[in-house]
């Protein structure tokens, strides 16, 4: 006896730089139970492996692009097809040139993104704030001064640069891509999770926004210890808090990056 194959998910796509609110735009969409907001996703990562297996000598050796593009174009549904929620929104830097074009390819669907914009200085002094009121931060154990530990946050090849170059590129693509800004967020949170539900095509949910809670997906929370604790916590309540650290962050570092605003 076969059981019904299980219906594709509806996905959707979170582009934003780290402490850009991710978490609490998480913790706000979970409150539905038809729709998990994810925390950051390894779909993307093994859509991208599994690409470069086209540079192997195995794969040369023997080049059927076929059959291998055949299980690029189900790494979404196939990773997703046993979660209980309908309606997914998946988290990565799907949005830069090289990543779209891989899924433009193999994401066989139509495609949808959120794209949450904080300041860039704004995010360097909530990474300040966090690793200054928490030791076991991992830039703490990699350098001693503030411009050397943002410098290090700020690497090229880094999560922060990574989702600068999905934002720029989604730029492009106004058609398929919803922009929220943080301080809009947390100023009128109700307002803006109205105009995401637009964007997506489905009906509002009541959602609150006091008494949040921490991000739990499927039974499954973050594990800060890799990075140090407190990483994605969030406050309880939706609001806009001044950080004091603003003020503090180097100047070159202020500087350098002070032009990228949203």
């Amino acid at each position: 006896m076969t059981s019904e194959p299980k219906k594709n998910k509806q996905l959707f796509f979170l582009v934003a730089q780290p402490r850009s609110g991710n978490t609490l735009f998480a913790s706000i969409m979970n409150q539905n139970p038809e729709i998990a907001c994810t925390p950051n996703s390894i779909t993307l990562e093994i859509m991208k492996d599994l690409f470069l297996l086209k540079d192997t000598d195995v794969f040369q050796n023997y080049p059927d692009h076929r059959s291998l593009d055949n299980v690029l174009d189900v790494v979404y549904d196939n990773y997703y097809k046993d979660w209980p929620q309908p309606i997914i929104i998946d988290r990565g830097p799907v949005m830069t040139p090289g990543n779209f074009a891989l899924m433009q390819k193999h994401f066989k669907r139509s495609f949808k993104c959120i794209v949450l914009l904080r300041d860039t200085v704004d995010v360097l002094a909530s990474y300040m704030k966090w690793y200054t009121e928490n030791p076991d931060a991992f830039v703490n154990k990699l350098a001693s001064t503030d411009e050397e530990k943002l410098g290090i946050i700020m690497n090229n090849k880094g999560a922060v640069a990574k989702e600068l170059e999905a934002i720029k590129n989604a730029y492009n693509y106004p058609n398929i891509c919803h922009f929220v800004k943080y301080d809009d967020l947390v100023a009128q949170p109700e307002q803006e999770i109205r105009k995401v539900y637009q964007f997506m095509g489905l009906p509002y949910f009541n959602h609150k926004f006091e008494d949040l809670q921490q991000v739990e997906v499927n039974g499954i929370k973050y594990n800060d210890t890799i990075v140090g604790k407190n990483m994605h916590n969030i406050r309880s309540v939706v609001r806009k808090v001044n950080n004091p650290y603003i003020d503090k962050i180097p100047e070159r570092i202020r500087q350098k990056y002070e032009h990228i605003r949203f």
